[in-house]
């Protein structure tokens, strides 16, 4: 399933991340685009159906996995290929991007619990023995991150592990080939997923040492789809335990600080939710 519904709704692409390559279209797909057809808002008798019409005219093949109210009076809330998206409950207006309350000061949208929700879930369909962690003892805070061997972002924060880890933040690292499935980084993903010593050979990896090319029942596909599924378009890409995208490279200290910041933020309403 493509994770963008459309050209025009590409998301801003993090400078501190490196791009997916373009994918080639899926088996059955045309590679040469058609002509989008004639948008007719008001498709359905409830919000929520025009909401998923919407989608289905932009984007027949796109799969919408939630529909529910938004924050924002007279608007949906959508989840479609990994993308956030408002749209209209008459279905004829769409955002996506940020969406700023004024008297709450935050990003409504990079906020959505539902959005959240919706990685979390994902994410906790990959067993833990499939990921490659670096963890210190009695970590405070644990971070999910899709990663490449060949980024140089994602080198740059592994690079970077020990004092990440000094911070007190464990890293599940999932596999995230960017060139796609059945390139060559997706088969040196597979040969680090494959070896003995998974964490050495991933830090070799991504030092530019040579890895032997090894196969076997391995995650990596399981885990670039998820990534996919997500919304993922670059790496590398961090998210919270609690579904929260944090960025993509960020130095530790600055790691550290935004896990802070969301955990300040949980408090109160935790606070709330245990008083009698």
């Amino acid at each position: 399933m493509p994770r963008l519904i459309t050209a025009a709704l590409l998301g801003a692409l993090s400078l501190s991340a490196c791009a997916q390559a373009p994918q080639p279209p899926a088996k059955g797909e045309a590679a040469a685009a058609t002509p989008a057809p004639q948008f007719k808002p008001g498709q359905g008798a409830t919000a929520d159906e025009r909401a998923r019409s919407a989608v289905a005219q932009l984007n027949p093949r796109a799969k919408v996995d939630y529909v529910g109210a938004a924050p924002l009076p007279g608007f949906r809330e959508v989840i479609a290929g990994g993308q956030l998206l408002y749209i209209s409950d008459d279905g004829r207006y769409l955002m996506q991007g940020a969406v700023i309350d004024l008297q709450q000061q935050e990003d409504v949208m990079q906020n959505s619990a539902a959005l959240a929700k919706y990685r979390t879930q994902l994410i906790a369909t990959i067993p833990h023995s499939e990921k490659i962690v670096f963890a210190p003892p009695n970590a405070k805070y644990t971070v999910t991150v899709f990663t490449d061997i060949e980024c140089g972002y994602c080198r740059k924060l592994h690079e970077e592990i020990a004092e990440i880890n000094r911070q007190g933040i464990a890293v599940e690292y999932l596999a995230f080939p960017r060139m796609g499935l059945g390139s060559q980084d997706h088969k040196d993903m597979i040969s680090v997923w494959c070896a003995p010593d998974r964490k050495r050979a991933l830090t070799d990896a991504k030092a530019g040492k040579s890895i032997a090319s090894r196969d076997c029942k391995n995650p990596v596909t399981m885990e670039f789809d998820v990534g996919q599924r997500i919304g993922v378009s670059g790496t590398p890409a961090i998210f919270s335990a609690e579904g929260v995208q944090l960025g993509g490279y960020l130095p530790p200290a600055a790691l550290r600080a935004k896990l802070d910041e969301l955990a300040a933020k949980r408090a109160p309403a935790a606070a709330a939710g245990a008083a009698p």
